[in-house]
């Protein structure tokens, strides 16, 4: 591929539940194995279609857990079996992303790794790749790079970024100083970030050489790197599943935004390059159902249409039990229907789903969830 970045590897965390898209998301399907857009193929599919252009795929990694390993596989036929990375349990993410930084380092130590995310959804594909290229040459002069949105409206949902001066890299004309991560913030704080300027969305996409990660993490959390590092260099060996249940476990459990992003801001190490396309993470059906097109009776449907009866109102309907559902005249309505559990809730109170997740756990009813 004449296009492929020299030296750069992708690293896409597939996990989490999804529980905000229950019942359609689940742990033993989670959304990122959906394609809930209507494209024909998968948030993980995409986010691969997206990677392989600038990495290759030889060198996309995929970390996720091991119950997903066979569908990742499926879904992915031209990932290596060296490229994908099972976890033995949830850690969060710098554990994955530094699993997988360790591990390139153990090749090519100055490789740039880029962390994206299974699950998001990406327009412009072009413009997409046009970042990467950018924060990867900030990348190669030593900074944590981080790939900023811009922010389309006062959301509350996001950590923001506050960018400061520009940095004179070459090959990358947009890059920023990062001044500070700032938490999510209330509606009135988002709002007067937007007025105020220089603030974008926190994505969670990083972009760094693994050296430089490995030794960052290793001033915050010496521990969590070194026994990431001792993985690492087992991987390749016949060690390393007994390296693996002996080390993992006693990992610290920490996203890499706390662990790295965020100290190594603070200490000036941290650039930012605008992401000047569409983003959506699909944190909920509210966000969902903006991105779906909307037929004709004003209802969006993610699936067979002719298994849909909308008459009148607005919303998205999810069919996936094979009978007919029927909405009428409800304004902004989300109907998720499966064999086993039937949600029907508004957009407005869409971030509530994950409360309905946390009482059918409460109630032992893992046979849901």
């Amino acid at each position: 591929m004449d296009d492929v970045i020299d030296s750069f590897w992708a690293v896409v965390p597939a996990g989490g539940a999804g529980t905000r898209l229950w019942p359609l998301s689940r742990a033993g399907a989670p959304k990122f194995l959906h394609d809930l857009t209507g494209a024909g193929r998968t948030l993980l599919q995409g986010t691969w279609d997206r990677l392989v252009p600038l990495a290759g795929p030889e060198r996309v990694l995929v970390v996720t857990g091991r119950a997903h390993a066979a569908a990742v596989a499926e879904q992915l036929p031209g990932l290596d079996d060296a490229g994908l990375l099972l976890e033995p349990s949830p850690r969060d993410s710098m554990a994955a992303i530094g699993l997988a930084a360790a591990v390139v380092a153990e090749r090519e130590p100055d490789a740039v790794v880029g962390s994206f995310a299974a699950d998001h959804v990406i327009g412009d594909v072009e413009t997409f790749a046009a970042t990467v290229r950018e924060a990867v040459a900030v990348a190669r002069e030593g900074w944590v790079v981080t790939i900023g949105i811009e922010p389309t409206g006062p959301a509350t949902g996001f950590g923001y970024i506050r960018a400061g001066a520009p940095l004179a890299v070459p090959g990358a004309p947009s890059a920023l100083a990062v001044d500070a991560f700032v938490e999510k913030p209330d509606a009135a704080t988002a709002a007067a970030y937007l007025a105020e300027g220089g603030y974008r969305w926190n994505a969670g996409m990083f972009v760094t050489r693994a050296d430089v990660l490995l030794d960052q993490l290793a001033l915050e959390h010496p521990q969590l790197a070194a026994g990431l590092r001792r993985i690492a260099r087992a991987w390749h060996s016949s060690s390393r599943d007994a390296v693996l249940e002996e080390t993992w476990p006693q990992l610290t459990k920490i996203a890499i935004d706390h662990a790295v992003a965020e100290p190594a801001a603070a200490a000036g190490k941290v650039a930012v390059v605008p992401g000047q396309f569409s983003w959506d993470d699909v944190g909920d059906w509210d966000s969902l159902a903006s991105l779906l097109p909307v037929a004709g009776t004003g209802t969006a449907v993610l699936g067979a249409e002719q298994d849909v009866l909308a008459l009148g109102g607005t919303g998205v309907v999810v069919p996936r039990s094979g009978r007919t559902v029927a909405v009428v005249g409800v304004d902004d309505v989300v109907v998720v229907d499966t064999p086993d559990a039937l949600l029907v809730t508004t957009r407005a109170q869409a971030q509530r789903v994950k409360a309905v997740v946390d009482a059918l756990r409460a109630a032992g009813r893992t046979d849901l969830l």
